[in-house]
C-alpha cells in the first residue's frame, strides 16, 4: 500500500519527490523519507509520520541533485518509526532502495545473510531485499541491474521497487511483481511513482510495467524494459495520460473527502456519459456487447471485491438479479482466491476495485480466469492491473479519489453495474422494452437529483453530527437494495470518525443487536417509500419502544417515519434499484461532519490506506 516516487533528468529532484508524495500519502502516512544523488554521493532522510515530517526533517539540510527517490509508508513488516522507514540503505551503503510490497520469503534470506557477515539495522523486508542485492552484485561481479534481476528471481511475494546507486549518479533501476509502478517519460527525464498523480504535470506519456518486469533509466536515453524470469527484451507501449492537474488538487475545499462527495453529481454523469442513451432507447457498453453472448447464457454471476466495492457488489446482486435474472453470487475477494471455489466456463466473474490494484481481487480474478471464466472488470484507473488482466470491462470516470474513504468511487461503481444490469436484463428479455425505457430515463436523472441533494441538506446534517458525534456506537439499518447502503454507512463512520458502528438488515435487528439498543444509541435507518416500507416503519418503532434515538432517510412525501425519527433527512424519490445512489450520501455526509467535530484526520484516517496493494 505504501506509494513510491523516484526522479531522474535535468531537474531538481527534491520539489518533485517531495510533492510526489504529497499526492501519494493517502496510499500510507506512518512515515516517509528520500534519498537524493548530488552527483558525488547520495544523502537521505526518512522520519516517523506524515511528509510534512519529513519536510521538516530536511528543511535546511543539503538535498540538491537530479536523480533521487521517496517514499511514504503504510506499515507491513516493522512498527512505524524512523529506523523503519524507506528509503532502505545496503549494508555498505552504496545500495538506496524504495519497496511497496511483502517479501513472503524475506526471513530465510535475513538468516542466510546474516550467515555471511550481514546486520540489519530495521525489521523490514525491503533491508534484506537491497542487501540480498548488494550481496549478489559484490560475488557475481554484476552490473546492478543484473543483480535486480538475480535478486527478484530468489523471492516471492509481491513489490515495487526502485533502486539507485551511489557511484552511478546517472541511473535507476526499477521493477514491479503484484504491485503498481508507472514511468513517467519526458524527453530523457524519468518520472517513477505508484501512480501518475506525482508527474502529470510534467509529462502525459507513461509507461505502466506490467507483472514480472524491470526497466532501467539512464538519463537522456530511452527506457529499456525486459522480463525478469526470462531476460526477453519488451517494448514498452506508451499510454497517453487523461488526467489533469485540478482533478488531484482540493479546489478550494477544507477536505478531499468533501471536495469528492460534492463531484458525485458530475462523477455518476461521467459514468454514464456517452453510454446511456435514453432518448434513443440505447446502452453503449462495448465490453459488454463484446461479451454478450457470455452474459446471456451465464449460469451466474460472481462478483469479487473488497471494502466499499464490495458493497457495490452487493447492491448489484440486487439489480442483477431483480432486472436480469441471473443468480448473482457477492465474494470478499480475500476468501475466495482460497476457498477453492467451484468455478465454470459458463461463469462471469466481476471484479470492482476503486483503483484497480486491490491485490486480493488480482489474485481472486487470475484464479478464476484459469478455470475458464469469463472476466469482466469494473474500475477507476486506466491501465491498471485489473483493466490489463480481465477480459473486457468498463471504466468507471469518477476521476482521481484522493480521500482514503471512498465516496465517489461507490456511486459510480453502482451506477456502471445499474447500466450493465439494465442492459444486459433488456437483451435477455427479462426486462419489458416499456420498464427498458423507463429505468433509462430514471437513471439519466439521477446526477440532477444527487445535484439536488447536496445543496439542501448540509445545515440538518451538520445539527445531526454535533447532536452524536460524542456516541460510542451507532447501528444502520436497511431492507432490500438499502441493506449494503446500511453496511456502507457503518464502514464510513467507522473508517472516519472511529466511532464503532455496524449495518444489519432492519429485520435481523430483533436477532440480536436490539439487546444493545437505549437511549445512548443512535440508529440510522434507511427508510424508503417501497415494497418493504411498513416493515421498515415497523423496525423503527421497535426502536424507539427501547428508546434508541432514530435517524431517518426519508422521501419527500414520508409522514410515517417522521412521526417516529428523532432526524429526518430527505432524500429525492426514485426507482427502489437506483435509490442506493442517493441513499448512501448523506450517510457520507454524516460521517465527514462527525468526523471533523471530533477532530479526527478525514482524509488520511489510522492505520488505512488507499489502495490495498498487499495482503
Amino acid at each position: 500500500m505504501c506509494g513510491i516516487v523516484g526522479y531522474l533528468g535535468t531537474k531538481e529532484a527534491y520539489p518533485i519527490l517531495i510533492n510526489g508524495l504529497k499526492r501519494l500519502e493517502y496510499r500510507g502516512y506512518d512515515s516517509a523519507g528520500l534519498a537524493i544523488h548530488n552527483g558525488n554521493s547520495i544523502v537521505h532522510y526518512k522520519k516517523k509520520g506524515k511528509v510534512s515530517k519529513l519536510e521538516q526533517e530536511a528543511e535546511g539540510q543539503p538535498k540538491d541533485g537530479n536523480l533521487g527517490i521517496a517514499h511514504t509508508r503504510w506499515a507491513t513488516h516493522g512498527e512505524p518509526n524512523d529506523v523503519n522507514s524507506h528509503p532502505h540503505a545496503s549494508q555498505s551503503g552504496r545500495f538506496f532502495m524504495i519497496h511497496n510490497g511483502i517479501i513472503e520469503n524475506y526471513d530465510a534470506i535475513k538468516e542466510a545473510l546474516i550467515d555471511r557477515g550481514f546486520s540489519f539495522q530495521s525489521d523490514t523486508d525491503t533491508e534484506v531485499l537491497v542487501n540480498l542485492i548488494e550481496d549478489i552484485f559484490m560475488e557475481g561481479a554484476l552490473s546492478l541491474e543484473k543483480a535486480v534481476q538475480a535478486a527478484l528471481n530468489q523471492v516471492s511475494g509481491a513489490y515495487a521497487i526502485a533502486i539507485i546507486d551511489n557511484e552511478e549518479p546517472d541511473m535507476m533501476v526499477v521493477a514491479r511483481l503484484g504491485s503498481p509502478l508507472v514511468v513517467g517519460l519526458d524527453n530523457g527525464n524519468f518520472y517513477v511513482a505508484s501512480d501518475a498523480t506525482p508527474f502529470v504535470e510534467y509529462t502525459k506519456k507513461a509507461v505502466y510495467l506490467e507483472d514480472g518486469e524491470m526497466a532501467v533509466l539512464r538519463r537522456n536515453q530511452t527506457i529499456s524494459v525486459f522480463n525478469i524470469e526470462s531476460n526477453t527484451t519488451i517494448e514498452p507501449y506508451i499510454h497517453q495520460l487523461t488526467l489533469d492537474i485540478e482533478q488531484i488538487e482540493k479546489g478550494g475545499y477544507e477536505h478531499f473527502m468533501l471536495k469528492e462527495i460534492y463531484e458525485q453529481s458530475r462523477s455518476i454523469y461521467d459514468s454514464l456519459r456517452g453510454r446511456l442513451l435514453p432518448d434513443e432507447g440505447k446502452v453503449i457498453m462495448r465490453g459488454v456487447s463484446e461479451y454478450k453472448e457470455r452474459f446471456l447464457k451465464a449460469d451466474r454471476i460472481i462478483v469479487v471485491a473488497c471494502g466499499t466495492s464490495w458493497h457495490a457488489g452487493l447492491v448489484a446482486e440486487y439489480i442483477f438479479e431483480e432486472l436480469a435474472r441471473i443468480p448473482v453470487e457477492v465474494e470478499y475477494a480475500s476468501e475466495f482466491r482460497y476457498r477453492n471455489p467451484i468455478i465454470s466456463e459458463k461463469d462471469v466473474v466481476i471484479a470492482i476495485s476503486q483503483s484497480g490494484e486491490t491485490a486480493d481481487t488480482l489474485a481472486a480474478i487470475k484464479m478464476a480466469k484459469q478455470k475458464g471464466a469469463t472476466i469482466f472488470g469494473v474500475c477507476n484507473i486506466v491501465g491498471s492491473s485489473i483493466a490489463r488482466e480481465t477480459h473486457a470491462g468498463a471504466f468507471t470516470h469518477a476521476g482521481p479519489e484522493i480521500g482514503v474513504a471512498s465516496t465517489k468511487a461507490f456511486t459510480s461503481q453502482v451506477a456502471v453495474l445499474a447500466l450493465m444490469a439494465i442492459k444486459i436484463g433488456y437483451e435477455r428479455g427479462s426486462l419489458a422494452k416499456t420498464e427498458y425505457i423507463q429505468y433509462l430515463h430514471e437513471l439519466n436523472r439521477i446526477p440532477d437529483m444527487v445535484e439536488e441533494m447536496l445543496s439542501s441538506n448540509d445545515d440538518n446534517l451538520l445539527g445531526i453530527a454535533k447532536t452524536y458525534a460524542s456516541a460510542s456506537n451507532f447501528l444502520y439499518l436497511g431492507r432490500g437494495v438499502n441493506f449494503p447502503v446500511a453496511l456502507e454507512g457503518a464502514l464510513k463512520l467507522k473508517e472516519i470518525s472511529y466511532i464503532h458502528a455496524e449495518g444489519y438488515p432492519a429485520a435481523e435487528m430483533k436477532h440480536g443487536p436490539i439487546a444493545l439498543i437505549d437511549e445512548n444509541m443512535p440508529v440510522v435507518i434507511i427508510a424508503q417509500k417501497n415494497a418493504n416500507y411498513e416493515k421498515v416503519v415497523s423496525n423503527a418503532q421497535e426502536v424507539k419502544a427501547r428508546k434508541g434515538k432514530i435517524i431517518a432517510i426519508v422521501s419527500p412525501e414520508d409522514t410515517e417515519m417522521r412521526k417516529i425519527a428523532d432526524h429526518a433527512i430527505e432524500v429525492p424519490e426514485t426507482f427502489e434499484l437506483l435509490s442506493p445512489l442517493l441513499t448512501t450520501i448523506p450517510l457520507q455526509m454524516l460521517s465527514y461532519y462527525i468526523a471533523v467535530i471530533r477532530g479526527c484526520d478525514v482524509d488520511q484516517p489510522r492505520n488505512l490506506a488507499k489502495s490495498v496493494t498487499v495482503e
